[in-house]
């Protein structure tokens, strides 16, 4: 219940301030543009190869809009010094964590809903398969879970906003490149990396329309350890 409570102060938090706004205006129309001008132009498509790109590049777009969102999440309390008034009220580590995630994952989920107009532009022309449609942005919300509680761990780390996007980055990075690692690597560490990886290996399913139970168990391991990680920061600087 607090957490929710937290969550519902922080994401009015967003919508009170213009910097929310930009957020979703400018990754909106980036997004709207590579969907024009990658997925939809070119040589004639089938529906189905449309949706792939619009899945493919908005995946980039939603790690970017999760490193943004969090950012502030933590680090903006230690950056403008109110970190010790929520260490003095009457609320656990991991509620402050928890509700600051979600209320982040809130915020992620608009800009998503937002963009949901994109593959109801396939209609004007061609056919669109729901399913496909539900398994993506499905990937989509759990690959912006993942890079959100990444960010938000981050963000705890960090003394200002800036160094906690720099963090979240280097590490979103690190493990979207893992598949890189597991490439030129022997097993059994090539299957461990490429079981890393944040998107080469766990995100192409659901691109295509498909839900694989364990890329879904991934992206929700990946989201738990960050956020107990970041609350162990938390524990750690109360008792300093």
């Amino acid at each position: 219940m607090k957490a929710l409570l937290i969550a519902r102060r922080e994401l009015a938090g967003y919508l009170r301030t213009p910097s929310g706004y930009v957020i979703l205006a400018i990754i909106l129309a980036v997004n709207g543009l590579f969907f024009n001008a990658y997925a939809l132009g070119g040589a004639s498509k089938r529906s189905a190869e449309v949706l792939s790109g619009f899945f493919y590049y908005s995946s980039g777009f939603t790690i970017v809009a999760a490193i943004l969102v969090s950012m502030r999440l933590l680090a903006e309390e230690r950056q403008t010094g109110t970190l010790p008034l929520l260490y003095a009220s009457p609320v656990r580590d991991r509620d402050i964590v928890l509700g600051k995630f979600l209320a982040g994952l809130a915020f992620l989920a608009l800009y998503l809903l937002l963009t949901l107009y994109m593959p109801l532009l396939v209609l004007v022309n061609g056919k669109v398969s729901f399913g496909h449609v539900a398994a993506g942005y499905l990937g989509l919300l759990l690959l912006g879970s993942a890079s959100l509680a990444v960010g938000t761990f981050g963000s705890s780390l960090a003394k200002n906003q800036l160094l906690a996007a720099i963090f979240s980055a280097v590490m979103l990075v690190a493990l979207i490149l893992c598949w890189l690692l597991a490439r030129i690597t022997e097993q059994p560490l090539s299957d461990v990396f490429s079981a890393m990886s944040l998107w080469n290996q766990h995100f192409p399913p659901f691109q295509t329309g498909l839900i694989h139970v364990r890329d879904v168990v991934y992206y929700l391991g990946v989201t738990y350890v960050a956020l107990f990680a970041a609350t162990r920061v938390l524990e750690a600087r109360r008792w300093r």
